[in-house]
């Protein structure tokens, strides 16, 4: 028994599945999930002392790669000087005053502990802000574990959505409206019938939960273009996108493509905390006004804006705006997608991809006619089995990818010439099995 499988065997006795997250338990893949010792630039080693090219990034935290010098200087000073105060701190300041200066659509922010958090006081936030109670999310969609947001959608128009996990009551989700990503016929349908019940519309600009998929420009248009008309609110979830993409999140990525584009609210995480935890949720001046202790929408956490988790966010953000940065990250990530192509191309192998700013997808499809998946539908429909034996193929060379098809990958600034290099000649030899 190898140490991996001897840890994970004691895990399963006192941890659920043993894991804490269950992508964690390579169900999807099958096999026996490694166990971390260490990190350090690109670079993971496991418990049998094996290294790992990484491109799962703690999930995409991790942009600057593991054990960023400035980033552990800031954390070892801020720990120094206290875990957590229960208090305001000047640090807290700081963030929110970057994270605007660099968001346009967000005057006042308030930070949370993690994504799921964020996502879920931004939904209340918004029924408060308009006195609705109906919500719209897309299938394939992942906003965290909240459970009005624990749906799929089901036949037909805008179905009410049904609970996807067991104890989430129906009628929690009764007011949770599930659409088809990119289908333009069932968003109009959908505001047509019930637009003025509708609160907010919360969406994942590029969904990396069902892979890597782009809402297209036209449909990103007319979800703007229908809320505004309709009075509700839209709600960009950036935990995955926010300062991974762009700088300026995805958001900034569909204002070059749609004149004087923004949404209403916007949902971060991830980076912004540098692989601690924290998340944050913001919006207008208006709308935040509504937020305990001003208003009377509540929401609270002790470790909300916890000084150490602070002080790693805003070092992380601190190195990212640096000139040049998103260029590099951008031709690196490029460079991997375009490379993975080829070689899938030279083995004969249907394969498609794509990426943005630091994050990236790829699809093994049923026929080299094909293109990239628009939905949650044409993801499930692409070949999991091949994907599954790749990965597999690809952790044996020393190639960390995220251990199911419904997961988008993360390159870091860490990630240099020779790890994308040795990573297509990885892949080069998974796909010639």
């Amino acid at each position: 028994m190898t140490s991996n499988e001897a840890l994970f065997a004691r895990a399963q006795r006192v941890i659920p599945g043993g894991v804490n997250s269950p992508v964690r338990a390579f169900r999807a893949v099958g096999g026996t999930p490694r166990f971390i010792r260490r990190a350090q630039g690109a670079y993971l080693w496991d418990a049998e002392g094996s290294k790992y090219i990484d491109y799962i990034g703690s999930w995409g935290p991790m942009i600057l790669g593991h054990g960023h010098p400035a980033v552990l200087e800031a954390v070892q000073k801020a720990a120094a000087e206290g875990f957590s105060f229960g208090a305001p701190t000047e640090r807290e300041i700081e963030l929110a005053e970057a994270i605007i200066a660099l968001v346009p659509g967000v005057e006042q922010l308030r930070l949370v502990s993690s994504g799921t958090e964020a996502g879920m006081s931004a939904i209340r936030l918004a029924r408060g802000a308009t006195g609705r109670s109906k919500i719209v999310k897309f299938e394939g969609c992942y906003h965290g574990h909240a459970d009005a947001l624990l749906v799929k959608a089901g036949s037909g128009l805008a179905t009410f959505g049904h609970p996807t996990s067991a104890g989430v009551p129906a009628e929690v989700v009764q007011h949770t409206l599930v659409l088809e990503y990119n289908n333009l016929a069932r968003l109009d349908e959908a505001f047509a019938s019930q637009g003025g019940e509708i609160a907010c519309v919360m969406i994942e600009p590029i969904a990396g939960n069902m892979n890597f998929v782009r809402a297209s420009v036209p449909f990103m248009t007319r979800l703007r273009e229908l809320c505004t008309k309709h009075g509700a609110l839209l709600v960009f979830d950036e935990v995955m996108t926010g300062f991974r993409v762009a700088l300026g999140g995805a958001q900034s990525v569909y204002a070059r493509l749609i004149p004087g584009f923004r949404p209403d609210m916007s949902v971060f995480g991830k980076v912004i905390g540098g692989g601690m935890p924290l998340a944050a949720f913001g919006g207008s001046k208006d709308v935040m006004s509504r937020l305990a202790p001003l208003g009377p929408v509540y929401q609270a956490g002790t470790l909300s804006g916890n000084p150490v988790a602070t002080a790693c966010g805003l070092a992380t953000l601190r190195e990212i705006a640096r000139p040049g940065f998103f260029d590099a990250l951008s031709a690196t990530t490029r460079s991997l997608v375009a490379g993975l192509e080829a070689a899938a191309r030279d083995a004969g192998v249907p394969f498609v991809g794509d990426s943005e700013g630091g994050m990236f997808g790829f699809f093994f499809t049923r026929s080299f006619d094909d293109g990239l998946p628009q939905n949650y539908g044409q993801v499930m429909a692409t070949d999991k089995e091949r994907f599954n034996r790749f990965f597999h193929a690809m952790l044996e060379r020393g190639v960390y990818l995220a251990p199911a098809l419904y997961e988008a990958g993360f390159v870091s600034a860490a990630h240099q010439a020779p790890d994308i290099e040795a990573t297509l000649a990885a892949a080069r030899e998974a796909l010639a099995r």
